[in-house]
Order: structure tokens, then sequence, then C-alpha cells
């Protein structure tokens, strides 16, 4: 290995296929100086930029086979215009041929050299960190683990010390190493709506095959941060004009979600919570010094502290639930007093009876039972905002890190896990934070697990028809924390079969604590809601309508004139109990009861009769629908009953409790709707991963149900 000092100031260096031209680049202060003399044995080419005053230092020597040209950029804090030395690091960096990046931070000023560093990965480039002051930072007691760092951030990382020149020689090579292999994106993970917006402008470019030498994601983050050099590239394409619309609306949701108006300042946020992260998970300070703590670290010690932390995350989630409940049954009985007034107002209306039985009993009916569960929906879509706005989500998924890779999971998986609470959609699309394949699709099966907000009207009827309003809310908590042990089961089992392989690390974000913004949770809370109201008001309608109808028809005459004869010579409390077996009748008649009775011996072993079964097959289309649907199978027996006419009612007293208990087994790890299986298939790759999901997930909900129903049935006799 020989490696010799730099060529004559008037050579230069041969422009060969062994070439290797690298950008050495540092924030102001970091040895970058000093390092390159040691690399040059301080022999260097100075000069100046072209057109500027600013001096350039180049270094030219040859390694191995290779000839090297290690340009020496002025020393920057960030990607910025603000100095003459900032503005013509940003150029070379942006518009100038080179092949790698050298990056020199301060090891003992990491977290500050990092925002360098996270904006320099953006860049699509090859790179190598030299972690500088390596023996100062040995000496102020901080322990980088550099191994690790570069698992994390997918960029190798190497201690050198630019004064004892330890760690030259591993640097040259560690360059020479990456030079040779394939490109690898580096692992800059930024937060949910960033990548969600990233993720739609590189869908769009791959759509319209846009030609570029970087990569889509290099593109969309360029965009997103208004580079100059990127939009003028872009600006003459004419996909210009489509892609315009789409910039400007992500624009607007990362301006809202960082309460800013301001991209530079959004983004500079999301940089310190990656760098947080990096510096939580790598670096160890050993120091007798007693220091004063920052806000945030004083909190963070109570949060996320090792013993605590997990119980105060449960705690907060426990009271999400009970305000869910307790709350949200309020204005439940104004909104049922509403949809009977309105079926009864325009049933009067309509003289035709199939078509007000249509109206009243099918879409009124059906849509009134979904909407009545918009108060539950809207206060946990509200916690759920809370916590995510406040900065706290992120730190317990850095909690929950050594706790999840117990399963096969990495902390990062919390993330899209915990958006599947309000729907398995964005989850599903929120994923792709994984960017290691395995981890991403084993996180992709469990998703489905935790209960989206469309399974809640499901939980809120059925705890509220078997358990007390005290009771309710625990039981409701319960529900969803199975849910969560369930999926965790479900993904060791996966991790130990199917996705089998050593874990790969991933940066757990810490972004600053900040007070809730009141137009970020409004924008959030509105926007979901507004897309379960437009679901009731459109697809459950119709779905409700087609139960309706199936429930219906066909109309058995024999049946009809049978109960007519009775009901005429009965008395008026005859005629009532007549009626309602007339109905039952009929309904099993329908093709409905066809489809019901034909899979009912499927359910029998987990004790479900024929309409509870049919529910659920109408829920794989729609969560929703199985109350819609629930509404419309018991609504004729409902009418005459006068005592009540709440659906929960009249499911306590046909339904048991041991088939009650199998059935919410089945609504919680059953196949995700027909919206979430298509989205689902999408970010996995391909329809067999479908057809496993939608193996695995059927054997495991009928096995539990199996399960449930016995034991509940044992335990209540």
């Amino acid at each position: 290995m020989w490696r010799k000092g730099a060529l004559p100031v008037s050579g230069t260096c041969p422009v060969t296929a062994n070439h290797i031209k690298v950008a050495l680049v540092g924030q102001p202060n970091v040895g970058k100086s000093m390092l390159i003399n040691s690399i040059s044995n301080s022999h260097l080419h100075v000069g100046n930029f072209t057109g500027v005053t600013v001096e350039k230092s180049e270094v030219l020597f040859d390694y191995q086979q290779y000839h090297f040209t290690v340009v020496d950029l002025p020393g920057t804090y960030a990607f910025s215009d603000y100095t003459i030395e900032e503005r013509v690091t940003k150029e070379y960096l942006c518009a100038e041929s080179y092949d790698m990046i050298i990056n020199v931070v301060d090891s003992t000023n990491l977290e500050k050299n990092l925002q360098l560093t996270s904006e320099l990965m953006s860049l699509g480039k090859k790179m190598v960190i030299a972690l500088n002051m390596s023996d100062e930072a040995q000496k102020e007691g901080i322990e980088i683990d550099a191994p690790y760092l570069s698992q994390l951030l997918g960029v190798p990382a190497i201690k050198v010390s630019a004064v004892t020149k330890t760690g030259i020689d591993e640097l040259i090579d560690t360059v020479l190493a990456t030079y040779e292999q394939e490109h690898q994106e580096p692992k800059l993970i930024f937060s949910e709506p960033v990548e969600e917006e990233i993720a739609h402008i590189v869908a769009y470019l791959q759509k319209h095959d846009y030609k570029t030498p970087n990569t889509y994601r290099n593109v969309a983050i360029n965009l997103l941060k208004n580079n100059q050099q990127t939009y003028e590239e872009l600006h003459d394409n004419p996909i210009w004009t489509e892609l315009q619309p789409i910039l400007i609306e992500a624009s607007h949701h990362i301006e809202l979600h960082h309460d800013s108006n301001d991209l530079k300042e959004a983004f500079a946020e999301e940089y310190y919570a990656f760098n947080r992260g990096i510096i939580a998970e790598t670096v160890r300070t050993v120091t007798n010094d007693v220091q004063a703590l920052t806000p945030t670290e004083k909190i963070d010690n109570v949060l996320i502290h090792p013993l605590f932390g997990l119980p105060i995350f449960l705690f907060f989630m426990w009271g999400l639930f009970q305000l869910t409940f307790e709350i949200g049954s309020i204005p439940m009985g104004w909104i049922d007093g509403f949809f009977v007034w309105l079926g009864d107002t325009i049933g009067a209306t309509i003289a035709n009876a199939e078509i007000r039985s249509l109206v009243v009993d099918g879409m009124i009916a059906g849509v009134g039972a979904v909407v009545l569960f918009v108060p539950n929906i809207i206060i946990l879509f509200i916690g759920i905002a809370l916590l995510e706005s406040t900065g706290y989500m992120s730190r317990v998924a850095f909690l929950l890190d050594g706790f999840f890779h117990k399963f096969g999971l990495h902390g990062q998986s919390f993330i899209p896990l915990v958006t599947g609470f309000g729907c398995s959609i964005p989850a599903y699309m929120s994923a792709r934070i994984l960017k290691n394949d395995r981890d991403r699709l084993l996180t992709l099966f469990v998703i489905g697990f935790m209960s989206c907000g469309a399974r809640l009207p499901v939980y809120v009827l059925f705890a509220g028809a078997f358990f007390s309003q005290e009771m309710a809310g625990n039981v409701l908590f319960a529900i969803y924390m199975a849910g969560v042990f369930i999926g965790l089961i479900a993904a060791k089992v996966l991790k130990m079969t199917a996705f089998k392989g050593a874990d790969e690390p991933f940066v757990m974000e810490m972004p600053k604590y900040r007070l809730p913004s009141f137009k970020l949770i409004w924008h959030t809370v509105t926007t979901k809601t507004w897309m379960y109201l437009k679901k009731a008001g459109t697809f459950i309608a119709a779905a409700s309508m087609l139960v309706w109808f199936l429930s219906n028809y066909p109309h058995d005459k024999a049946i009809e004139t049978l109960y007519a004869e009775k009901i005429a010579v009965a008395t008026p409390a005859q005629a009532a109990v007549l009626e309602n077996e007339q109905a039952s009748a009929l309904l099993e008649a329908s093709y409905l009861g066809q489809i019901g009775k034909f899979i009912q011996p499927i359910f029998e072993p987990i004790g479900m009769d024929w309409k509870m079964s049919v529910a659920l097959q109408t829920g794989l289309a729609a969560k929703e629908v199985v109350v819609s649907t629930l509404g419309v199978l018991y609504s004729l027996g409902a009418d005459v009953n006068e005592q009540s006419t709440s659906l929960a009612t009249v499911l306590s007293d046909n339904i048991s409790f041991a088939s009650a208990v199998a059935f919410i087994v089945v609504i919680m790890t059953y196949l995700p709707c027909l919206a979430a299986s298509i989205v689902f298939t999408r970010e996995a790759g391909g329809i067999k991963y479908f057809v496993y999901l939608f193996l695995f997930t059927t054997i495991i909900a009928y096995s539990l149900a199996f399960i449930a129903y016995r034991v509940t049935l044992a335990l209540t006799g």
C-alpha cells in the first residue's frame, strides 16, 4: 500500500477511468485544513475558485491504482447563500462534477455538525464521514459508536484525528471501498407528513418516466426544499403544469404540520429531529460534571424513562379510550334521535311501501348507524393528533424500540402501527419509512391488527350492549391492547418463519417538544372525519341499500299469507309478537338469509348465527358496514319492540356473551377493508402478498375466535 504526496503545482492529475474526485465538506473549525494536510503530507495545490476570491485547496495523490483529487470546499454550517463561502460550497456540490463526498465533522460537537451531514445525505452522492478530533472527544468522555452510526445513516463513519494522524489510511481505504461499491441510498428519514409528500412526488415522476441523473427521492426532497436548480430543470418540462399544484399542496401540508409558513424552518426542524435521534442512539457522554438540563431533557427524563416510560404511555392511551367512550356517548342519543326523526319525517312523505322501506330502513337506518359514532371517532383522532403534534409519539417509538425488537419489529415500526389506530390506508403508506424490505413487509402484515377507526363503532356498539357504562371505556381499552398484543405475537411468528434475518437499525427521530397547534389538530381531525362521513354518505349508503335489498327480496308470498291470516284474528298484543315472527321468517327466506344459511356451518363452531356471519362478510368491504348491516338485519324486530329502539339492546337480547366475544375477536383480526387491502397489495409489491395476508389473518381470526368462544362459554356457562 503506497501513497505519495501531491503532484507538482503545475502538474495535473490525469482524468482516466481510475480517477476519483472527492469533495471535502464540513462546517467551519472542524479541522478540515489539518486533515487535508495529513492526507497530502502538507503538499497542497492552492488557488481560487473561479470568479471569487475564496481560496481553493486541492490534494492530488496516487493510491493503489487510483489517482485522487480532493477539493477542500469552504466551511459552511448549512446549505445556504448567506456568505460567499457558503454560496461557493453549495454551488459546487449542486452543479460541479465529482465522485464522492468526505464529510468532516467535529466529534466533540456531533449534534451541531450533523445538521450539514443530513443535508449532504439528501444530495444522492456517495459519501464517507470523517469523525475528526476523535482523540479530543475521548479526552472529554464522549463515546461515539462509529459502526452503529454507519448502520443508522447508511453512510460509512470513520474515527480520525488530523493532529495525531490516526485513522487516515482507514479513511482512504473506506473512500476507495465506497467508490467501488454500488451506490446505496442513505437512510435519511423524515417525519410521516414529509415522507408522504415525497412518496406522492416520486410516484408522479415514476408515472411520467422523468429522466434525471439523480434518484427520484433526491429530486422530490430538493423540490420540497425549494432548490432553485431542481426547479429550473423541471420548469420547462411538460410535466411541470401538473406537478406545480402537487408541490403547492405538499408545501401547505408540511408547513401546517410544523406550524410554520417557512419551508426552510420546517426542514430545519426535520433535520434537527433526525440528528437528535442519531445522538440519542450512538453517543454516550461519560463525565462527572453536573450540567444544567434543558427543558426537553427534563421532560424526556420522565416520559421516556426506562422503567416508568411505558406505564406512562399506557396510562395516556387508557385515558384516551376512557374519554372516547365517556364523552363520545353523550351526543350519541341526540344523533340517534335525529335519524329516527328523519326517518319518520321522510317516511311520512313516501306513499309506496317498498320505496319507503328502502329509504328509511335501508339508507337512513344504515347511514345513521355509522354516523352515530362520529363523536367517538373525533375524540380518538383528536387524542392521536395531540400526541403527534407535541412530539411525544416519536419518543414512544424510541421508548418501544428495545421492546419491539423482542418481537422482530423495529421501534420505527411504531409510527405506521399507531397510525393504524386512525386508518390502515395511511398506515400502510407510512411504512415506507422502513427502508429495509423485510422489516417493511413485516410491519405491513402486522398493521391490520391495530384497530382502525372504522372498527371503533363496532367495539362501542358491543361494549355498550354487554357492559355497563362505567366498564365500557375499560373494555374498549382492553380490546385495543389485545389487538396490539396479538399483532406483536403475529410479528414474532412471522419473524421466526417468513421473515428470518438480522435486524437492520433505523434512526428514531426526536423532534422538539412544542405546544399543540390548534390549526394542525383542526386540519387532521376535520380531514379524517370528513373522509369518514364521505364514506358513510356514499359507499356505506350504497352498501346499506344493497343489504336492505338482499334482506327484503324475494318476497315469500306463502309466509306473508300465513301470518296475515293469523294477525287478522289476533289480539293487539299477539299481533305484535306475530309481526316480529313474520319479519324474522321473511328475513330467513331472503337472499341475505339464504347466503347466511349457506355459510352458517362455517361459523357455527365459533358461536355465530347467520346474521352475524353475514355482517362479517359485508365488513370485508368496509368495517363500518358491519354496524349498518346489523342495523338493517335487526331493524324489523326493533320496530315492534315497544321497550327500546336501540340496536345495542336488540343485540344483547339476541346474541350470547360468548358469541359477542368471538365476534369482536374476528373484527379485531380478520382482513382489513377492501380499500386498505388494495393499498396493502400495492405497498407490499404484488397480489401474492394479499393472498398471504388473507390466509394469515383468516387462520388467526378463526382460531382465536374459536378459542375465545369456547373459553368464554366455559366460564359463563
